[in-house]
């Protein structure tokens, strides 16, 4: 039997690379925006130590840095489609002043504690005239940020395939009920190709998508984890917990938790979440009762 793991282990070398992305650059910015301030202050004959300047520029960027989750997290609510974007852009405006507010007021809080660390006060200026200035150079980087995450994650649509529901044909009538679906379109790199809904093995909401998990592969469904719930035979699929679906076939044993919980073991050797509502229905359903 295959070691077991988690759907969070096999997606461990993604987080890594993702996060290392945003560390990395948040370090490569404030180093260079350092540097580049601290040529200008010397250049200039401007009466500055040289800590200034770097706290200056630190202080942005562990903020920016700070800030990241909660843009990917905005954006998974608010996702900025072809199809989407129209309604979803007054919230990102909306959000770029939440943004600059709070980058704002925590870069200015991390330079006061510095100076006061020197014995030195930090005056930030005239607040609405400084705050309308941080939030032009604030409203780029949220751009700038939504942008990267946007175009990052399309191109992992395209490399890992994309799912869709097969819809009405032009003509003729359809080959299987729509309603219930028994098969799913993917586009993967050009080339198109149909999953039986039976090879799926378990489905994980992940914003505005569903990823159907087939054969190690994740393809993700535009669709609500409700919507695509009402869609699959009952039969054969089972809730388990708000983000996950499993299909029972799959099911090698429930593990119950202290908590009231459960873990479901598949037979690939996965584990899963069980949330106590659905735990005893699944082991109903499952034959484990």
């Amino acid at each position: 039997m295959p070691a077991a793991s988690t759907p969070f282990r096999s997606n461990a070398w993604r987080r890594v690379f993702e996060v290392g992305f945003w560390v990395v650059t948040a370090l490569i910015n404030a180093a260079a925006n350092s540097i580049t301030v601290l040529i200008d202050v010397r250049n200039n004959g401007l009466g500055f130590a040289s800590w200034e300047p770097v706290t200056w520029e630190w202080s942005s960027a562990v903020l920016m840095l700070a800030l990241v989750p909660a843009v990917v997290w905005f954006t998974r609510r608010a996702p900025l489609h072809w199809d989407t974007w129209r309604r979803t852009l007054p919230w990102h405006v909306l959000a770029s002043v939440v943004f600059c507010l709070v980058h704002v007021v925590g870069m200015v809080a991390i330079r006061e504690a510095v100076y006061a660390a020197h014995g030195m006060d930090y005056d930030f200026g005239n607040w609405p005239r400084q705050l309308a200035y941080e939030y032009l150079k604030d409203v780029r980087s949220y751009a700038g940020m939504v942008v990267l995450i946007e175009g990052y994650r399309f191109i992992r649509r395209r490399l890992q395939g994309e799912a869709s529901l097969l819809g009405e044909p032009d003509e003729g009538p359809p080959v299987e009920p729509v309603e219930r679906p028994e098969r799913f379109l993917v586009r993967k790199l050009g080339r198109e190709f149909l999953v039986a809904a039976g090879d799926v093995e378990w489905l994980q909401a992940s914003g505005n998508y569903v990823n159907l998990r087939v054969r190690g592969h994740d393809y993700p469904l535009r669709i609500t984890m409700a919507a695509i719930e009402e869609r699959l035979d009952p039969g054969r699929f089972a809730r388990i917990h708000r983000s996950y679906m499993v299909n029972l076939e799959q099911v090698a044993s429930i593990e119950p938790m202290d908590t009231g919980d459960a873990r479901v073991h598949l037979a690939d050797g996965t584990v899963l979440p069980c949330s106590r509502r659905h735990r005893e229905a699944l082991r109903e359903r499952a034959g484990f009762a």
